[in-house]
């Protein structure tokens, strides 16, 4: 373990970097290409390089926006300033949307608040006969979204989900899937200095957090198929709440599932067989 390697982890560790040893390993790596644990050092341009880096996380930039990629399942994503940085708790959304599919030949699947992609691409990986539509907003989340569906055979529609809804024919989707914007006014308030880095258009629930899911459940159940599924993306203290809105609005089936945290993280409601 070189000194510069040590001086990195020093930097980050008095920074408050989470992880500050890991994070340190992944900058050395994306710079040098090499391990620090077994080289010699950085040349000087390297160790510049570095340096201007490790000064950008140590104040607090998302390490996800300073390597430019993150993986997410079995792929990698383009990921930078601008779009929510994808994050493993949301790899259970994807698992339970794929097991909600199983059996159905080519369901047509949506993804609103698609951002980097990661959960529609996540499906269409799993089911390659399924037709994908991610949908965004953002102008500046946009890119990353091109980007990384290009060549997937995933469409892409940059429109206000509040919106949305009304193009859609009924009873045409076999599964809607949406990691919303959740946190609620006092947790936008006190973000972590990471998540502050992050586009508030992609974390800012309202009041109370629940914008996004009163939407949802009132909006898109039309657009489903009967027995045509709803799986969302929620905060950890969510799960009551979204599921008390999915009864209100004639949801049937819902369940919530963990995260690998033993968080919960996913909230599946199911539109009934039989008009409610």
């Amino acid at each position: 373990m070189n000194a510069a390697y040590r001086a990195l982890c020093a930097r980050l560790q008095a920074a408050g970097v989470p992880d500050a040893h890991f994070d340190a390993a992944q900058l050395y790596r994306f710079v040098t290409g090499r391990d620090p644990r077994l080289d010699d050092g950085p040349t000087p341009a390297e160790a510049e390089r570095l340096d201007a880096l490790a000064a950008r996380r140590a104040a607090r930039e998302p390490l996800q926006y300073l390597l430019g990629t993150w993986d997410f399942l079995d792929f990698t994503l383009q990921v930078g300033p601008g779009v929510l940085c994808p994050r493993a708790d949301s790899e259970v959304v994807c698992e339970a949307a794929v097991e909600c599919l199983r059996g159905i030949a080519a369901p047509v699947v949506l993804d609103l608040c698609a951002g980097t992609g990661c959960l529609g691409l996540g499906v269409a990986r799993s089911c390659p006969g399924a037709q994908v539509t991610c949908v965004e907003k953002s102008p500046d989340a946009w890119p990353y979204l091109q980007v990384n569906t290009h060549g997937t055979g995933v469409k892409t529609v940059q429109a206000d989900v509040f919106a949305w809804h009304r193009t859609l024919a009924p009873q045409s989707v076999d599964l809607i899937l949406c990691n919303p914007p959740y946190l609620t006014a006092a947790e936008m308030a006190a973000r972590m200095p990471e998540t502050a880095h992050e586009p508030a258009l992609a974390l800012d629930g309202g009041p109370d957090g629940l914008a996004f899911y009163r939407l949802l459940t009132q909006q898109y159940r039309a657009p489903l198929r009967p027995g045509g599924w709803l799986v969302v993306e929620i905060g950890c203290a969510q799960a009551a709440a979204v599921l008390a809105l999915g009864r209100q609005y004639g949801w049937q089936n819902g369940a919530c599932r963990k995260d690998y945290g033993g968080n919960d993280r996913v909230i599946l409601l199911q539109k009934p067989d039989a008009p409610v």
